[in-house]
């Protein structure tokens, strides 16, 4: 199956049997295309490349390197787990880069969506190649491209896992998941034993939350983001929420409003709560959350993220809005 096609007699990968007999024949054909040789990864944490690791540390063991750039936009407790899942469960050849000073220096005073976005992204392949410079004998790039990627840009996106590869580069790819689609994914991470949450995590854009805190990043806002986007997460956890909305997340805004704490007049960013429903991220319709609900996230939020006072609900559908912010 080394063409870009999926080909029509591919049954839908559904069950537990069908993703270890999808794993037994890719180990092979990754052995077969690998040899002897090392491979290189860019491990974001998403959906994608943690499966493409867990299935090539399956086939391979140590001849894979794990690359983590952690650009200090994750949100809570994810470069964590990355680390406690793949450097210690799964025992992977991990190499772990906290370049978050880095990425926020750079972002100091950068307002405009698409700057931040370029910056990052630009930034995150520089890394990503400091450190594959300081590797030797690497002749695999592993990449974690699903069908969705082929079918939407004939190609490898451009801002996929590793971004626009530099030409120079000269390795093979080996992209194991390319004929899934992203359910079919899921259900190959559950049978290699990956945490549910890691396999049913959210969408999360490149940029991460860089994109979330509006307008120019401050250390202390993205601090407040992170704190606020991990409660509206582990309270739609407890609630059943989780498994219901597609995406479901924070922005906070760079603008305060007046409030009242312990008393006296406290000064505080709002929180936004966006929560969506879609098929195809193409259009999105919004997810009625319980009153309930809101007023325990609000209530939790207002009283344990320094620097927050308010908390707003996004109602608006795409079209009109899309689903993140910038």
């Amino acid at each position: 199956m080394s063409s870009n096609v999926r080909p029509e007699s591919m049954a839908r990968i559904t069950t537990p049997e069908l993703a270890n007999a999808f794993i037994e024949e890719q180990v092979a054909e990754v052995r077969a295309q690998v040899g002897d040789k090392k491979v290189l990864l860019a491990l974001s944490g998403g959906v994608d490349s943690s499966v493409v690791a867990a299935l090539l540390i399956k086939a391979i063991g140590k001849q894979l390197v794990c690359v983590h750039v952690n650009h200090g936009l994750m949100r809570k407790g994810e470069s964590e787990q990355v680390i406690e899942v793949f450097g210690k469960a799964l025992d992977a050849n991990l190499i772990y880069i906290d370049a978050t000073d880095r990425f926020l220096d750079l972002l100091k005073d950068v307002s405009d969506p698409e700057t931040k976005r370029k910056i990052i992204g630009n930034e995150f392949i520089k890394v990503f190649d400091e450190e594959s410079a300081k590797l030797e004998g690497i002749s695999f790039l592993a990449q974690g491209t699903i069908y969705p990627d082929i079918l939407e840009s004939d190609g490898v996106k451009a801002h996929h896992n590793v971004g626009g590869l530099p030409e120079d580069m000269e390795m093979e790819l080996v992209e194991p998941v390319k004929l899934l689609f992203k359910d079919e994914v899921r259900v190959v991470g559950e049978a290699l034993g990956l945490p549910h949450a890691m396999v049913y995590r959210q969408p999360f854009p490149g940029p991460g939350l860089g994109v979330r805190c509006l307008g120019a990043i401050t250390r202390d806002r993205l601090h407040a983001l992170r704190e606020a986007d991990a409660i509206l997460r582990e309270e739609f956890d407890n609630c059943g929420l989780a498994e219901k909305v597609w995406q479901y997340f924070i922005a906070v805004p760079d603008f305060k409003s007046v409030g009242v704490r312990d008393g006296k007049r406290y000064e505080g960013w709002p929180a936004i709560i966006r929560a969506v429903n879609t098929t195809d991220a193409m259009t999105a319709t919004i997810e009625e959350i319980p009153y309930s609900v809101l007023h325990h996230i609000t209530d939790r939020i207002t009283h344990e993220v320094e620097g927050i006072n308010r908390v707003l609900l996004d109602l608006t559908p795409k079209p009109i809005g899309t689903i993140e912010w910038e």
